[in-house]
């Protein structure tokens, strides 16, 4: 297929283009339907929920609050009716507005604070809050605050006003695309290199996006799905895109064609996409089991966007790297390889410094990255599942002005009110039991309808206060059951407060699922159970240590107004399902990229420490490089104005600095030197039962002069000057007796080397470093790999130079 779209790519484009085109014309045109259903089945709450529209069947607008407050007097004085009264009344004369209520008839006087300096009217919109035209909403800002004057103070909050203080649609995303763009272009040093990913990514969002909001016509879908399908589908799409392009430049930096290379990338590395999206995938449904209705959407944007981010990587891409042809490189590179032929393949530099240092100490190493993490996830022990609301935003927004100013004139549970829904008993018996409970402020109960009473509490303490859930668990375990009626506890924070329950109890299930459903993937393709059981543990590290940083943040608030995130409060009850889901998905990713090219140099050298060392030295710079774009495409979440979404950007982004920087580049490979040949440890039994899976073969290339017969080898040790220090950067080939080049490769920081051997036979190992000539020495192989080093030194009598 890489190689179709690699000649076919103008279809390709043309395909692309008009799916991107043709989903953006249907999306504008069909508008959005989304719906957020939080009630859960089999809970108080829905059972209130479900009453409740068995008595108003009839479908309300959105109901949202204009707040006033005086320095001096009261509202009630002449001077501030005659401005608020005429605002209020062009407000209800607006086409879209339904009704408003407000403090000054016969039946407002509860809606004026006792002490008469607060007061408030409701604003009934013909529309639930995403369906009121924005327009409307900003009118109806204006109009409210225009009558401010000195010593008057006009707030609005509601869902619809809410809106109004949002940044444009695609901010969040634009930031993160330009942060990507730039470590990009650092890697690369191509313009052309850096746009391909981010054309990829953009391409599979917006195709996504637009889907999802065809979808949401047909079913549930929550406003948070696209935002968290965004977060996701930038990530994985410019990092599936990054790893195919990487994989991409080297083939062609040693010389393969670059059609060649664009289809051996994608038979490569676009294995990987494959299978590390089809895991994100499978987690991401993972969330279904929690039975969760407002999952459900969730699990439909994320996962949409997941699957056309790696239908991308594997269709548009080979098409795009089709136009580009050799100007996928940089101009400096296409030069030097014009001048100095092919690159050998080789790591040098930090990362293999990196590498030999965690060989040479992995239990420090090891002893210290864990000491982090546990340090990190300390917090976690404390973590409060609930949910967010206005009085969580910015003190500089209206919506949390007026939550405030509520809050001050009509007690702190004012803006988070329980709603008792009566379906049999004695309901005004059961009011008189609500009044004399603890931590009950009012209590109102409204006329029967259907045979149906609600009653309305309030709480003395706020809606994300423990006083507040005591008060519904009071409520539900003895004062309805005292009764002797048939009622249930309803409203936002009940609905939230089931939510959290729900979670909490099926947390823990969840988790074993996704943990198992890993364990298995990686014992498959990595025939080990050490190495699957190793995965497994750190990926419920960095889930505790990433959990403590959003407690540490959003819980206890340190640093929320300096990141412009608002106002501290418990963890919105959905995210840790939401969130563990991602970071399984993304820590597979990187745990399959790092174990891989360990797992192919253990099977061809028998020599954990070796394979864990090259393994390291080879991947760390493109996980690292992954990582830090996913990092900056997730942290510009914190701009989208919505709470669950700068959590959720903040929690993954501190996950994945996390898994990559202290995991997978220290606590992994220093673990698995620890443990030693065990690392590949696997049953016999299990060996011949176990279905073979290919995650990223090895790139086949042809071995000329093929000598012996028998099984592939290789020859590995180290490159040493005569006194016995590592040479980095000496060139070791491997030829046949011929003289026929077999293999060819560079030293490492630590001095270590393999060349590939087709078959048992006599070779000729030539070692090439500078300022000490070439040397040339006679090697047999056998059917086992040979260890051995070479050390250099000057040219002395009796030796070959292979140079002349």
């Amino acid at each position: 297929m890489a190689r179709w779209c690699y000649r076919h790519r103008l279809v390709v484009l043309l395909l692309w283009v008009g799916t991107v085109f043709g989903l953006g014309f249907a999306g504008s045109a069909a508008g959005t339907d989304y719906a957020n259903t939080f009630s859960l089945p089999n809970t108080d709450s829905k059972r209130a929920y479900d009453l409740m529209e068995k008595a108003f069947p009839q479908s309300s607008g959105d109901i949202d609050t204009v707040v006033w407050k005086v320095d001096e007097g009261s509202v009630r004085d002449q001077s501030v009716r005659s401005r608020i009264e005429p605002a209020l009344e062009e407000i209800g004369a607006m086409k879209g507005v339904g009704e408003v209520t407000g403090p000054y008839t016969a039946d407002g006087a509860a809606q004026i604070s006792e002490n008469g300096r607060i007061a408030y009217a409701q604003v009934t919109f013909t529309d639930q809050a995403n369906a009121v035209p924005k327009a409307l909403v900003e009118d109806v800002v204006d109009t409210a605050q225009a009558a401010e004057q000195g010593g008057l103070q006009v707030e609005l909050g509601g869902q619809a006003i809410t809106r109004t203080q949002e940044p444009p649609t695609g901010v969040a995303e634009m930031v993160g695309i330009v942060a990507a763009a730039v470590v990009l272009f650092l890697a690369f040093g191509s313009l052309f290199a850096m746009l391909l990913p981010l054309v990829v990514a953009v391409a599979a969002l917006g195709t996504g996006l637009m889907a999802t909001s065809l979808l949401s016509h047909v079913t549930d879908v929550p406003e948070v799905a696209p935002l968290l399908g965004s977060l996701i589908g930038l990530g994985v799409g410019i990092d599936y895109a990054l790893f195919i392009v990487t994989r991409h430049r080297k083939g062609i930096l040693r010389g393969m064609k670059p059609e060649e290379s664009a289809v051996t990338a994608l038979n490569t590395s676009g294995r990987a996409v494959l299978f590390a999206g089809g895991t994100v995938c499978i987690a991401l449904a993972g969330m279904l089991v929690m039975n969760m209705r407002f999952l459900d959407g969730v699990v439909i944007a994320t996962s949409l966007t997941v699957v056309l981010s790696v239908l991308a990587a594997t269709t548009l891409l080979p098409a795009l790297l089709g136009l580009l042809g050799m100007r996928v490189l940089s101009r400096r590179q296409r030069r030097r390889l014009a001048v100095t032929g092919p690159e050998p393949e080789h790591t040098s530099g930090l990362a293999a410094r990196w590498s030999s240092y965690v060989q040479r100490r992995p239990r420090s190493v090891a002893a210290l990255a864990l000491l982090v993490m546990l340090v990190l996830a300390l917090p976690v022990l404390s973590i409060r599942l609930g949910a967010t609301d206005q009085g969580n935003h910015q003190e500089s927004t209206t919506t949390r002005q007026a939550y405030d100013l509520l809050a001050e004139g009509f007690g702190p549970g004012f803006n988070g009110p329980l709603q008792v829904v009566v379906s049999q008993g004695d309901a005004q018996g059961l009011v008189s039991g609500i009044e004399s409970t603890e931590g009950v402020a009012q209590v109102a109960a409204a006329p029967p309808a259907n045979g149906i009473t609600v009653i309305q509490v309030v709480p003395t303490t706020s809606p994300q206060s423990e006083a507040t859930d005591q008060l519904i668990d009071r409520l539900r375990d003895d004062v309805i059951p005292e009764s002797g009626t048939e009622a249930h506890v309803g409203g936002v924070t009940a609905v939230f407060k089931d939510f959290a329950s729900v979670t909490g109890e099926r947390l823990p299930y969840f988790i074993v699922a996704i943990i198992s459903l890993g364990f298995l993937l990686l014992l498959i393709a990595f025939r080990s159970l050490v190495v699957p059981l190793t995965a497994a543990l750190m990926n419920l590290v960095a889930a505790a240590a990433s959990f403590g940083v959003l407690v540490a943040i959003f819980q206890w608030g340190w640093g929320t107004e300096l990141l412009g995130i608002g106002k501290e409060g418990p963890i919105t009850a959905f995210l840790p399902v939401i969130m563990l889901s991602l970071l399984f998905g993304l820590s597979m990713d990187y745990q399959v990229f790092l174990v891989s090219r360990m797992h192919e140099e253990w099977v061809h050298t028998k020599d954990n420490a070796r394979a864990v060392r090259v393994g390291l030295a080879e991947t760390s710079r493109v996980i690292n490089c992954a990582a830090l774009i996913m990092i900056c495409v997730f942290s510009a979440f914190v701009l989208s104005g919505d709470m669950e979404g700068a959590m959720a950007g903040i929690g993954l982004a501190a996950a994945v600095a996390l898994d990559a920087f202290i995991l997978r580049t220290a606590l992994v490979p220093a673990a698995m030197h620890l443990l030693g040949n065990s690392n590949w440890w696997l049953p016999a039994g299990l060996e011949k039962r176990l279905p073979h899976l290919a995650v990223e073969p090895k790139e086949e290339t042809a071995l000329p002069d093929v000598v012996g017969d028998g099984p592939a080898s290789v020859i590995h040790g180290f490159v040493r000057t005569a006194d016995g220090e590592p040479m980095e950067g000496a060139a070791v080939t491997l030829l046949s007796a011929g003289g026929r080049q077999l293999d060819r490769v560079v030293s490492l920081a630590d001095g270590s080397y393999i060349v590939s051997v087709p078959a048992p036979g006599t070779y000729l190992l030539s070692t090439t470093a500078s300022a000490y000539g070439s040397r040339v020495r006679h090697v047999v192989v056998g059917e086992e790999p040979l260890v051995y080093d070479v050390e250099v030194a000057e040219v002395s009598e009796g030796e070959v130079d292979a140079v002349n």
